[in-house]
């Protein structure tokens, strides 16, 4: 680090950036298996979020093949994760009607039967509440602004600043961040994390990989009428509201008490800068297949994330000297089956495996060259190999044949076990370089919500319980503002008003001036990314508030 600031520093064996199912897991494991070699090693989980759970969130569809591994009576020990799948419909959407697909329409490995759906943060409280059981130490509120690099070697973390003014001064309670320091580092952050960014950038991990591509999902929480309610139930949909050339999905999960999830996905590499993934999730439950679910309703919480898409092609190089990347901070979603949870669950484990074997061998600090070798040989690889074609195939031929070609291919793999004629697609352009000229395309004049089926974007952020000091550094850095006005503006439309799904950046015109000014408004960021992912000059760098910060996340 360059700054001269005096640092309390604490050492451990595994320092592990990110509390979701990857470092949980990765933790979990370390702690198995030192109990069974009769030996010790030290753990620290650092988590952004105010408590474990607090920034997850997901659909959540989850395949227990990851967590049979890792805790094989999860399922007797008052697990959260416990509204197993009965029922598994698949809709063609269009306006005003819907398709279903039957069962054979795709491979058997696209079923949802014997997974599991609930709340991904209350699995992640429940897995802390094994982890710290097990001796690891989980420091909730604590952000990993940066990394420790020393002669080429990561050596752990900094954690963020307390109390500095949006000045840069510091303020009354001003408390500098810790350097945690570990003989390896694991990166859990999730999609887009700001550490994963800078390693993948600083080592050249992603030289051999394609472009990571990227989706926005974005979530509600309802409690629904009792006799709507229909426990194991999960719903997916494609096609209507977006057009043929833009990709994504609708899903509805009914679990728990009368609880309903109910989402959208929008793909990132879309054209239009015109688009709202907010308002097209919001039209979404218009239709009149979903709208009457809603009748007497009530809901009761909001979130968005970015969700790593790219798959199979697009993973990096794991392993870095002193660390690795494991989970979504590397991107092992599969994208037809729409999970990702087992995949990061398994990836911590093999990384957890790697690193207890070189602690224990008195390494240090080496690239864990193994990792990349278990990954490889993996399930984890195997499946998300089957399915590499479905995005590039959907991008290519847009939304009806590109599925169509999707499913064959998908059929093909399974059959012939890898082999497909398309071969492995490429994904060509990042999200980012997608996006169009607003002079290519017609401006979408969206309905107004009503406020009882659909919301606007400032009172879905209230029910995310998402909360920010203002009196502190602004977290999402804009490296040219005369850019951002040049071309995000005059150029594209302004389309940061529309991808974020909270409110955060506004175009202002001065009253008296005529000039138009760029607003960031850091108070609602629910820390979803999308504006680093998709500017179309990925002007704008999301970085870490303080620690603790953000939303609140309850059974999302």
């Amino acid at each position: 680090m360059s700054e001269e600031i005096q640092r309390e520093s604490m050492e451990y064996d595994v320092i592990i950036v990110g509390a979701g199912p990857a470092g949980l897991a990765a933790s979990i494991r370390l702690k198995q298996m030192a109990a069974e070699a009769g030996s010790d090693i030290s753990v620290a989980v650092l988590e952004k979020g105010g408590e474990v759970g607090a920034h997850i969130l997901s659909g959540v569809v989850v395949d227990p093949k990851a967590l049979d591994e890792l805790l094989p009576d999860w399922r007797t020990q008052d697990c959260p994760l416990n509204t197993e799948v009965k029922d598994d419909i698949f809709l063609a959407l269009s306006e005003h009607g819907s398709f279903q697909f039957p069962n054979f329409a795709f491979p058997p490995f696209m079923s949802n039967h014997g997974c599991y759906t609930g709340s991904l943060g209350a699995l992640c409280q429940w897995m802390g509440t094994h982890a710290e059981a097990l001796g690891v130490e989980i420091y909730p509120g604590f952000a990993a602004a940066d990394f420790i690099e020393e002669g080429g070697v990561i050596k752990g973390v900094v954690t963020g600043d307390f109390g500095v003014g949006r000045d840069g001064s510091q303020k009354d309670g001003y408390m500098p961040g810790m350097e945690l320091r570990g003989k390896y580092t694991l990166i859990g952050e999730g999609a887009r994390g700001s550490l994963s960014k800078k390693l993948i950038e600083k080592f050249n991990l992603d030289d051999e990989s394609d472009p990571q591509k990227y989706g926005i999902g974005l979530k509600e929480l309802w409690r629904v009428q009792p006799d709507k309610h229909k426990p194991g139930t999960v719903q997916h949909t494609m096609g209507w509201p977006l057009d043929n050339n833009t990709g994504g999905g609708s899903f509805l999960y009914h679990w728990g008490d009368n609880l309903v999830s109910v989402g959208f996905v929008v793909h990132l590499n879309y054209k239009n800068p015109y688009i709202s993934p907010f308002e097209e999730f919001q039209r979404m439950k218009t239709h009149p297949q979903i709208r009457e679910l809603f009748e007497g309703a009530e809901r009761l919480s909001y979130g968005a994330r970015a969700i790593t898409e790219g798959g199979y092609q697009s993973v990096p190089k794991l392993a870095f000297p002193g660390g690795a990347l494991i989970g979504c901070s590397a991107g092992f979603v599969n994208v037809p089956r729409i999970k990702g949870s087992h995949n990061a669950m398994k990836t911590g484990m093999l990384a957890a495996e790697s690193v207890f074997a070189a602690v224990s061998e008195g390494r240090e600090g080496d690239t864990l060259g193994d990792y990349q070798a278990a990954y490889e040989a993996s399930w984890v690889a195997k499946d998300l190999k089957l399915v590499r074609n479905v995005k590039p195939l959907w991008s290519k031929f847009g939304t009806f044949f590109g599925i169509l070609l999707g499913g064959m291919d998908m059929w093909m793999n399974y059959i012939l076990k890898g082999f497909s004629l398309f071969g492995t697609m490429k994904h060509g352009k990042t999200d980012a370089q997608s996006l169009e000229p607003a002079a290519n395309h017609k401006k979408i004049d969206y309905p107004k919500p009503d406020g009882v089926l659909t919301f606007d974007r400032l009172s879905s952020v209230f029910i995310s319980n998402t909360n920010h000091e203002e009196d502190q550094p602004v977290h999402l850095k804009v490296a040219d503002l005369d850019l951002q006005k040049a071309s995000e503006l005059e150029q594209f439309a302004g389309p940061s008003s529309r991808y974020c799904p909270a409110g955060v950046y506004e175009w202002v015109e001065d009253e008296t001036s005529g000039e138009m000014s760029f607003v960031i408004n850091a108070q609602n960021c629910v820390h979803c990314k999308t504006c680093d992912i998709k500017d179309p000059n990925q002007n704008i760098n999301w970085t870490t508030p303080e620690g603790g910060q953000g939303p609140i996340y309850a059974n999302m």
